[in-house]
């Protein structure tokens, strides 16, 4: 089942493709992380190398930096990266489609090409300590002058803001206009006055997530991206990519555990309760459906359809299957709730990485919005239900 990249029904050129991109990545292998080398930076040296093989942004069109291709030629590095336990492909492709779709020719021309070469390593400023996945409810303001903006405000859980040096931003320019259409979005460059970056610890023991604190930043109006009021369609674009499992490479990820789990049931079936069996079946079905949605919705793209609303559904069935997965995986595999041994095998290797993987897990069905949002979009936007009073 999982021992191959998934058959999403791709154009005959992806099978090439995947060929091409095997044999790349047995002559550039995986660079090894370096002693205290904090994971960021180790990703962006796989950025660069990813790059420099033509692997980053295909469904960028060519003027920009990309490769003018669609974007099942990404997904299916995507899956390949995934399917050999590699990083995945930068997480930029939701960054790009907001640019590509609300910044003017000359944003375009000045950030792509530098954002996929890893040149200008971007974060995201959306979520704010009383509007997260709310983020409608935003106070960040960004008041306007003539020639330039000033933003007041916090963010929260800014993925590798320390890291960065520019951040997609959202603040509100109008406090008299509707939450929706009063918010407009910006390209804040980190090291401008006012700036304040302060790493999080989380419980993973990571540092991935930042508060982010503006006090009187002066952003100048040709560094806003779209119109002013765009900033809530282009946060709806952005997210709608990030939810996909595909873009990602976390449904070949999944496969491989999944497999492993189905593997070892056969082997000790005797030895497992019969409620654990139970749950390793369902963990499989989860798999199973997520990987059928996610086909229909490859389908959707090669029919040109873009990312919207019914991504929502993307996010509840990955949440489901990712959390479940890795609870299950540690009941299976409890002796690796201890971090840090050395794999004596390719079996094992990995294995400290799992209760990583679970405690990361645990706020799957809160990041990119929370699972009850995605719940209230599917019925609203995809189902065309009314709302409660």
């Amino acid at each position: 089942m999982t021992d191959t990249p998934l058959d999403f029904g791709d154009p005959a050129d992806l099978d090439r493709l995947r060929r091409r991109f095997r044999a790349w990545l047995a002559d550039h292998p995986l660079p090894e992380r370096l002693p205290d080398e904090p994971v960021p930076v180790f990703l962006h040296r796989w950025h660069r190398l990813l790059h420099s093989g033509g692997w980053v942004g295909l469904d960028v069109p060519v003027q920009y930096g990309g490769q003018g291709l669609s974007a099942l030629h990404q997904v299916a590095i995507s899956d390949e990266l995934g399917a050999c336990r590699a990083p995945g492909v930068p997480r930029i492709g939701y960054l790009a489609h907001a640019l590509l779709e609300f910044g003017s020719e000359e944003q375009r021309r000045r950030w792509l090409p530098r954002m996929l070469a890893g040149d200008d390593v971007w974060c995201q400023g959306f979520s704010e300590p009383g509007a997260g996945s709310d983020l409608a409810g935003m106070s960040t303001v960004a008041t306007p002058h003539e020639d330039h903006y000033t933003v007041r405000g916090q963010k929260l859980w800014t993925s590798y803001a320390q890291y960065s040096g520019l951040c997609l931003l959202l603040a509100r320019t109008d406090r008299s206009a509707p939450a929706h259409r009063s918010i407009s979005a910006f390209a804040l460059p980190l090291d401008r006055p006012g700036v304040t970056v302060r790493p999080l610890r989380a419980a993973n023991g990571d540092d991935e997530f930042c508060e982010l604190f503006l006090d009187d930043v002066r952003i100048a109006r040709s560094e806003r991206i779209g119109a002013e009021g765009d900033g809530w369609p282009l946060a709806m674009t952005t997210v709608s990519y990030e939810r996909n499992a595909l873009d990602t490479g976390h449904l070949s990820k999944y496969g491989l555990l999944v497999e492993r789990l189905r593997r070892t049931a056969r082997e000790r079936r005797a030895d497992l309760p019969d409620g654990l069996l139970s749950e390793i079946g369902r963990c499989f079905v989860d798999y199973e459906v997520l990987a059928a949605h996610a086909r229909r919705r490859t389908a959707e793209r090669l029919g040109g359809q873009l990312a919207g609303p019914e991504s929502s559904i993307d996010k509840l069935l990955m949440t489901r299957t990712e959390q479940r997965l890795y609870e299950t995986a540690l009941k299976v595999f409890p002796e690796e709730q201890l971090r840090g041994e050395e794999a004596e095998d390719e079996e094992r290797a990995g294995a400290g990485e799992l209760f990583g993987d679970y405690l990361y897990s645990r706020a799957a069905s809160v990041y990119g919005g929370t699972s009850q949002i995605q719940r209230n979009i599917i019925a609203k936007r995809v189902l065309g239900l009314p709302s409660g009073n």
